[in-house]
């Protein structure tokens, strides 16, 4: 009999067919563009008012949690395979054509993932730069508190089950529609109970005038729910390029509204209602895009052990989501929504690098480590590779942030905004880790070894909450980014190299990859400070600091251009371990 559960004539999974030993997984951000996964190995994504898709919030948050047993269920068959055989598994094999082939088609997702963020974040900032002239630091504020609460709830709106979808060893449509009825059932009902609550909220943090504007927001739950089983599937088949498609349609519409809004003097609720727009029109292109659409069904069994995963890994999302922004909390308390603005103007340039650079090599890394996960030594030295070809081309641009902070937000923002340069190089600091940060999250995660993570993650909110508290008392907005730099540098990766060591890579062979990116990052900083003690017109600063930047990161591609040889075949005989 046909399991309208499936949509096709299989055995309905018993329960025992999801293996749950082991699901206390931290989600990892979707980061924006994509995943949107909602939390990620650097607690939460950045809080970008101009980057707010809940589209981006929803696979790429979870990064990809050992959910499924590797052996797949009996009857979970892929089409044409008889009913009670079990389906060909997801791992390769040995063979030299299976590496070349998986190779050359993360390769392609990465390109594709790669050009979607670069030529969404050239319109986003075009488009922040002009909003944020118009609006100023307060309307500005007032936005990026309600993007605050956004988020939070978008860190457990699905529930965490979505996530199946990429890791499950059969046909993803054993397991989607059950995972999307309960995706768009909590969804909802999480958004009537904000719906409620957000006037208490919005006064509890000194402004209440943002409460239209946080309701107006955070009807994006309910779309991110909608679109979390088609974002998977598009995921789970690398289609980065209609994933490409969507997003660059999302960043097309969003800012236009938002414009007209702001023309038309709606202050903070015309980026709401971009957003908004934004994320309506990407949804119908993600559901049209996915290769089993949009299907409801229920299947009680299923269900039960989807939330048995699932429900720790909302929690551990809500873990991540504090230790991501409890700074923009802090800060919204004791400063106000303007000093809020400023803060998260900073914040948001000091995460272009990790946007632009890490976020697509996130939309990819986890599925093609998951593919070389039964061969140790060859995913060691993907992880490692990955490693240095990140170093190289996001370093240089941290360390241009973090060197020439002025001359950017005087000339790029205006003098209104110039508070945001005490902020911005410890952000910038801050985000050479969390590029680093992200990739090991990943890779935890494929080898399931999430537990780690998330006492990781507790450890760091743990150790962030009283050092921001007391960065901020003392020392205002600086010393609150001080301290999450601090914190990141002398608690987390110490804690995230242990676990690596324990895993078969050495701190040795981690500095040895990154070596290189380290070296020319420091030379960068060198030259950056000394043209700035030269020359003093800022028109001047900038363009001569870009094109140092610019000349580093091609040096550091043309020498290490044979790790990114390696990388695209996933050859394991190119680089040693």
């Amino acid at each position: 009999m046909e399991n309208p559960a499936t949509g096709g004539r299989h055995r309905r999974p018993e329960p025992d067919d999801l293996d749950t030993a082991d699901t206390l997984v931290t989600a990892a951000p979707w980061a924006p563009p994509a995943q949107r996964t909602a939390p990620a190995p650097y607690p939460a994504p950045a809080i970008d008012p101009l980057d707010a898709s809940p589209l981006d919030q929803t696979v790429e948050m979870a990064g990809l949690p050992d959910l499924i047993a590797q052996d797949a269920p009996r009857g979970a068959g892929t089409p044409g395979s008889p009913p009670d055989e079990p389906p060909a598994a997801p791992a390769p094999t040995d063979g030299e054509d299976e590496s070349s082939g998986l190779g050359r088609k993360a390769s392609k997702a990465l390109g594709w993932s790669l050009a979607s963020t670069i030529l969404g974040r050239v319109g986003r900032i075009a488009f922040g730069i002009w909003i944020a002239r118009l609006l100023g630091p307060d309307e500005f504020g007032v936005y990026a508190l309600a993007l605050v609460f956004q988020l939070a709830i978008l860190s457990f709106n699905e529930l965490g089950v979505s996530l199946a979808i990429v890791r499950w060893p059969g046909h993803p449509r054993e397991i989607a529609p059950t995972v999307a009825t309960i995706s768009v059932l909590s969804s909802v009902i999480i958004y009537i109970g904000c719906f409620f609550a957000t006037p208490f909220i919005a006064s509890a943090m000194g402004a209440p005038g943002a409460t239209p504007v946080i309701r107006v927001l955070t009807l994006s739950v309910i779309i991110s729910g909608l679109v979390a089983v088609p974002v998977a599937l598009l995921q789970r088949g690398f289609r980065q390029d209609k994933r490409t498609v969507a997003d660059l349609t999302t960043a097309i519409v969003s800012p236009l509204t938002s414009i007209a809004c702001a023309v038309a003097g709606m202050g903070a609720m015309s980026l709401a209602v971009g957003t908004l727009a934004g994320s309506v029109v990407g949804a119908a292109l993600f559901i049209w895009f996915a290769p089993e659409g949009l299907r409801f069904g229920f299947d009680r069994a299923i269900a039960r052990k989807l939330l048995t995963f699932g429900l720790p890994l909302a929690g551990s999302s809500i873990v991540v989501f504090a230790a991501g922004n409890i700074d923009k909390m802090v800060v919204g308390a004791l400063f106000g929504v303007r000093s809020l603005g400023i803060y998260t103007n900073a914040f948001n340039l000091s995460n272009l690098p990790v946007s632009i650079f890490s976020t697509p090599m996130r939309a990819v890394a986890p599925a093609a480590f998951a593919r070389l996960q039964h061969d140790k030594p060859r995913m060691n030295r993907a992880f490692l590779m990955s490693s240095g070809l990140l170093g190289a081309i996001a370093l240089p641009a941290c360390v241009l942030l973090a060197t020439a902070p002025y001359p950017l937000i005087r000339i790029v923002y205006g003098t209104a905004w110039e508070a945001s340069a005490t902020v911005l190089p410890w952000l910038a600091a801050l985000g050479a880790l969390r590029i680093f940060f992200e990739l090991i999250y990943d890779f935890f995660v494929v080898l399931a070894n999430t537990r780690a993570v998330f006492t990781i993650q507790v450890v760091w909110l743990i150790a962030l909450a009283p050092s921001i508290w007391v960065g901020s008392h003392f020392f205002g907005l600086p010393g609150a980014a001080a301290a999450q730099f601090a914190t990141g540098l002398l608690v987390v990766l110490p804690l995230y190299l242990r676990e690596l060591s324990r895993a078969g890579i050495r701190p040795r062979s981690i500095a040895g990859s990154v070596a290189m990116p380290i070296a020319a990052g420091a030379v960068v900083a060198g030259l950056v400070l000394l043209i700035q003690v030269f020359v003093t017109n800022d028109w001047v600063v900038l363009p001569l600091v870009g094109l140092v930047g610019m000349a580093a990161m091609a040096a550091v591609l043309y020498r290490m251009r044979a790790t990114l040889k390696s990388l695209r075949s996933t050859n394991p005989e190119s680089t040693p371990a």
